[in-house]
């Protein structure tokens, strides 16, 4: 059985979503909109609320947790960044670049899942490093291939070095540490997340080889995706752009596997490309274009994938 994938797939429910301020010199991703407050909150939570049962209509199980009106965490949706679990029953908290975004952590996250049957023997709380100005944030910048034991990381300014290190250490895993890069108006910069450039499923990774400037840290990172089996499937700049890169696969309890990639990210990608990602998985697309654009990230960032055991 392969522990790439889960069955089990944590969401939160937004109270306030909005455009984040904070982060958006390091998300070139985020848009801003004229539209109410008011109006983009609803419109954001009717987009989750079809996300949700489009994966349940599927058979994934999904845990939705409610975002809390107070304090107001507009990036609430995306919890992927600020916790990990892990088949052994850790469960890993992040040190997050945006002070708002460090709201985001909660207690009661605990509890839902303990209710629910979970099991969590250690909690690790990394936030300490935020002390230091040193982040990590979670899956979003670090894409782990659980079943050849290797972490994916692109440095950045939401991804340090000492943090990636102290988490390699704790699971056991190898570090695949490199630098990529994206051009906006002329300028290039670091891509702020791993996850937006890269997905590594069971069978299949999709990256965007093209934003990995060094020869050797490309070859690098599709030397280990090929040594750990995968079919690699590269996306151009223009896909990532329109969050191709962020992809996750999830489970059902029938074992089905299925990629899951917004509409968006759908729309973007070839015909060859998505008939070589169709022969491993079947493609869940959610539209959620008012997410996207405010939020600067897509379906994976919206997914928490539970790997705790069961009691």
């Amino acid at each position: 059985m392969s522990m790439q994938t889960s069955p089990n797939i944590l969401m939160v429910r937004p109270a306030n979503f909005g455009f984040n301020e904070e982060t958006a010199d390091t998300n070139f991703y985020q848009q801003k909109d004229q539209r109410e407050k008011g109006e983009i909150r609803e419109l954001a939570k009717q987009e989750f609320d079809r996300f949700v049962e489009q994966l349940r209509d599927q058979g994934v199980n999904v845990e939705v947790l409610e975002d809390t009106e107070q304090p107001i965490k507009t990036d609430a949706v995306f919890p992927n960044n600020w916790f990990s679990t892990h088949p052994d029953g850790k469960l890993i908290l992040y040190p997050m670049f945006s002070p708002n975004r460090r709201l985001e952590r909660r207690k009661d996250l605990v509890e839902m899942l303990i209710q629910k049957g979970y099991q969590i023997s250690e909690i690790l709380d990394l936030s300490f490093f935020e002390e230091d100005d040193q982040f990590l944030e979670g899956t979003g910048s670090m894409v782990l291939d659980h079943d050849s034991k290797t972490i994916f990381a692109c440095y950045s300014e939401r991804t340090h070095p000492v943090p990636l290190n102290y988490v390699a250490d704790i699971l056991g895993y190898d570090l695949i540490g490199f630098n990529s890069v994206q051009e906006i108006d002329g300028v290039k910069s670091p891509i702020y997340h791993t996850n937006v450039m890269m997905h590594v499923g069971k069978d299949l990774a999709v990256v965007c080889l093209d934003s990995i400037p060094k020869a050797s840290e490309k070859q690098g990172v599709q030397k280990a995706l090929t040594k750990a089996g995968k079919k690699v499937i590269p996306i151009t700049a223009k896909q990532k752009f329109n969050f191709a890169g962020n992809m996750l696969e999830v489970t059902n309890e029938g074992g089905e596997k299925f990629t899951v990639m917004s509409q968006t990210a759908f729309d973007s990608l070839n015909v060859g490309q998505i008939q070589m990602i169709e022969k491993y998985t079947t493609i869940i697309s959610p539209s959620i274009p008012t997410i996207e654009k405010l939020g600067g990230g897509s379906a994976r960032c919206m997914m928490a994938e539970i790997f705790l055991p069961k009691a």
